[in-house]
């Protein structure tokens, strides 16, 4: 099966807006039939890429031994006709559909002559009939393209009395593989390494693995309900997916059992070394350290107010968290914010001393109040 997508675009009419949107078009084609699968997608990333095999697969009935792409961002991360390295999740796809992948070489055409003829076939006979109709959906066009897709593969060849589709159920139909019994679910993948405060970063949300692998680097492979963590092949973690607002995800046995026996840094050297900076940075890491859940998952902004350190400098640094202190904005974000913005050299606003009370016969001094006494 040859894979491509067509140069042409189709376009459908948002019905929220009325903008006219573009829809990239997927074409699949059998090598010996010239069987054709087109389909609109909304883009060329990973997601439709998948998805657009996925479909192909099940149109045809079953599964070709070679699936032969070109070399899209999307299917191939390294281009190389002898040691071509496939996206992981395009890969994981071939193997759970039991085909090879075998992209073509780069600025070589002629290594997918089939599905080169089956795009022009498409735009011509498939997406020209359909450029003066107007779509208000993706899968309203994708019914249009459907039909004429069906229309063209029961259509009989130039100067032939078979179609594509009398072709493909003469010689393919038998040959290709089952489909999978299991439906394939997409999975993102990730290279990460593991912070000191044993979880790693995915999508914004960070998931603990063992401390023991603090400062490791490790894969993350995510699906839409699971995120699980890798080590050399062999997963160390799994998770629930959290699509929620909890940020921290935290297995209790993926904890040390003191909280402080990874690695050089502990709660108590953090603290340390903010008082080398000024009081003010001591309390301010302390305050940090206590109202999280587990004083690890504050050891990424104590790192960060370390950086900022670094880069504006001590004086700066203390005088920006004595700032967050005295308008209780107890983060590394305010700290950043204060110092992008140059508010640490603004004084801080001393606090006004009361005004006399007014001369009023009905208000009583203090001189009335000794002569009671």
């Amino acid at each position: 099966m040859f894979v491509d997508f067509a140069g042409d675009k189709a376009t459908y009419v948002d019905p929220d807006t009325g903008e006219a949107c573009s829809a990239e078009v997927f074409v699949a084609v059998l090598g010996a039939s010239g069987m054709l699968y087109a389909e609109a997608t909304r883009g060329q990333d990973l997601p439709s890429w998948v998805g657009a095999h996925v479909r192909a697969w099940a149109f045809f009935g079953g599964v070709a031994e070679v699936t032969v792409p070109d070399n899209l961002r999307a299917g191939v991360t390294k281009a190389c006709w002898y040691d071509p390295q496939l996206n992981p999740s395009y890969a994981e796809l071939a193997r759970h559909y039991g085909t090879v992948v075998l992209p073509t070489r780069t600025a070589h055409p002629r290594d997918k002559a089939a599905v080169e003829a089956g795009v022009l076939s498409v735009e011509r006979w498939v997406l020209a009939p359909l450029r003066n109709r107007r779509f208000f959906s993706l899968a309203e066009l994708n019914e249009a393209i459907a039909t004429q897709v069906a229309w063209l593969n029961g259509r009989a060849f130039r100067g032939e009395v078979t179609s594509r589709g009398e072709l493909f159920e003469d010689l393919e139909a038998k040959a290709l593989k089952p489909l999978p019994t299991e439906a394939f679910e997409l999975a993102e993948w990730k290279k990460v390494t593991v912070n000191i405060d044993y979880h790693v970063d995915f999508d914004g949300r960070y998931y603990s693995v063992p401390y023991q692998l603090v400062r490791q680097p490790v894969e993350v492979r995510a699906t839409a309900t699971t995120v699980e963590v890798l080590k050399g092949g062999k997963r160390v973690a799994s998770h629930a997916r959290e699509h929620g607002r909890r940020r921290y995800v935290t297995v209790p046995d993926h904890m040390p059992a003191s909280h402080r026996a990874h690695l050089e840094w502990t709660p108590s050297r953090l603290v340390s070394w903010a008082g080398t900076v000024s009081p003010a940075t001591a309390t301010l890491v302390e305050k940090i350290l206590a109202t999280r859940a587990h004083p690890e998952h504050g050891y990424r902004a104590c790192l960060g107010l370390m950086n900022l350190a670094k880069r504006y400098g001590n004086e700066r640094t203390a005088a920006a968290c004595a700032r967050a202190l005295a308008v209780g904005a107890i983060s590394y974000t305010s700290v950043k914010s204060i110092l992008a913005e140059g508010l640490d050299r603004v004084p801080l606003p001393t606090p006004a001393s009361a005004p006399p009370p007014p001369d009023h016969e009905n208000l009583r001094g203090a001189d009335y109040w000794a002569e009671e006494a």
